[in-house]
């Protein structure tokens, strides 16, 4: 009998585990686990490809380019369909897949590089194919955790992923650094396609059952479906304005970012050294925000804590205007800049994904995810294209104050969008009709 309640719960009602906290479902550990791993793993990679063009096949500085814009590629085009596909089957199975298949592609490089085929072709298929795989995987995951995890601890298994996102942007760029001198760009990309098969053992070893999502008796066309993933955005108020806001805020990341590095070496005269160090603050603020996500959103409420992180992420950048050198005053300021950046998109992030999750029915939860990524992520290249005409037509600090006060902008919609209402999280889908 208790098996067979199990294989009828509801998504979101959880693994019953040994403690009260998310921590408690066995489940969500074995998939938070390898999830650590394979993040780490993909840091690397991100940190080791471009060096792998660079380093070995001398590549232009347009071929890396190129190989660093189709990581954001897939996300635009592969998005959609993934979330149709994704909403019609259950997730686990989808899930082992991508792991195991990444873990081939990614392992490829190395391969080709031992027996003499390594290419600047091959390195453009391989993050494509990738990149494609981690949209549908990025998607799925989303919308599995709300079945894995009970709905009272999301926030809790949302933050416990984010901290993970942040130990990998901290851990990721140095376990790289270090391999590479030690076995070359190339060789270092295998620690992340190892990295993947721990993910895939974790998905694997997971217990609970996951029914078939329901199929209707007659399949709407794919234009439909899609169509279903845009309404289930755009017809809650409180997810437009949300996705508004985050737009404009990874509008001005993405211009700020890219104008960054070369502000800081060319104007400031960083070395790449403490380059890294100022950024990677970014990470180490986001890890503190993501652990401390659930006890800030109790005290204050969401609303308040949407509101404060929100200040934090559109006004710690202000602070890059400052230095003039890279002296230790100026430095402080740097770091500061980006740990404030990080700690408030941390809890943002934990927040919204929550919300997101629980005003969207499971059966578009997919197409949701897919949607609001698509066009979440699709503002990122476009800010850093807009960043980089602006550095090439206004010169570096010219551009730098224009790309920080877009991404002050944000912070305009405390004063106008519902979300910043709400006093705890939404329990039930939402329409327009609903009180805010």
């Amino acid at each position: 009998m208790a098996s067979d309640q199990i294989a009828k719960a509801e998504p979101g009602t959880g693994t019953p585990g040994r403690g009260d906290g998310v921590f408690g479902n066995t489940d969500f550990v074995k998939l938070w686990a390898g999830e650590t791993v394979s993040l780490i793993g993909t840091q690397v990679t991100q940190f080791a490809m471009p060096l792998v063009a660079i380093l070995t096949l001398n590549a232009t500085v347009l071929q890396v380019g190129v190989i660093n814009a189709l990581r954001f590629v897939p996300v635009i085009v592969v998005a959609l369909f993934a979330g149709v596909w994704l909403d019609r089957r259950r997730r686990r199975p989808v899930l082992i897949a991508c792991s195991l298949s990444n873990a081939v592609l990614i392992g490829l490089v190395p391969l080709a590089s031992a027996t003499g085929w390594l290419s600047i072709g091959l390195l453009y298929v391989v993050t494509t194919l990738a990149g494609s795989l981690s949209v549908v995987f990025d998607v799925g995951a989303l919308s599995y955790v709300p079945f894995l995890v009970e709905r009272r601890h999301l926030p809790d298994s949302n933050s416990k992923l984010q901290a993970s996102f942040a130990v990998a942007g901290i851990a990721g760029p140095g376990i790289a650094g270090l391999l590479i001198g030690l076995i070359t760009a190339p060789v270092t990309l295998s620690v992340d396609a190892v990295s993947y098969l721990f993910s895939a053992f974790g998905l694997i070893t997971i217990r609970k059952p996951e029914l078939q999502p329901e199929v209707p008796a007659q399949r709407p066309s794919i234009r439909r479906q899609i169509a279903e993933g845009f309404h289930a955005v755009y017809g809650s108020k409180l997810l437009r304005a949300l996705l508004a806001q985050s737009a404009v805020l990874n509008v001005g990341f993405g211009a700020t970012s890219t104008i960054y590095t070369v502000y800081a070496i060319r104007s400031l005269h960083l070395s790449p050294f403490k380059l890294g160090i100022s950024v990677g603050a970014l990470a180490v603020g986001a890890l503190f925000g993501a652990l401390l996500a659930s006890r800030i959103g109790k005290a204050l409420g969401l609303g308040r804590t949407l509101a404060v992180c929100i200040v934090a992420v559109s006004a710690s950048p202000l602070l890059l205007l400052i230095p003039r050198n890279a002296g230790l005053v100026a430095m402080v300021l740097l770091i500061a800049s980006w740990f404030g950046h990080g700690y408030g998109i941390s809890i943002w992030n934990v927040n919204t994904i929550t919300m997101r999750q629980a005003l969207t029915p499971p059966r578009v939860l997919a197409r949701m995810n897919a949607t609001y990524r698509m066009l979440l992520f699709g503002a990122l290249p476009v800010g850093a294209i807009a960043g980089g005409l602006l550095g090439d037509t206004m010169g570096l600090w010219s551009a730098m104050v224009v790309s920080v006060l877009v991404l002050t902008a944000p912070m305009i919609w405390i004063f106008f969008s519902p979300i910043f209402r709400l006093t705890e999280m939404p329990s039930r889908p939402r329409s327009d009709d609903d009180p805010a």
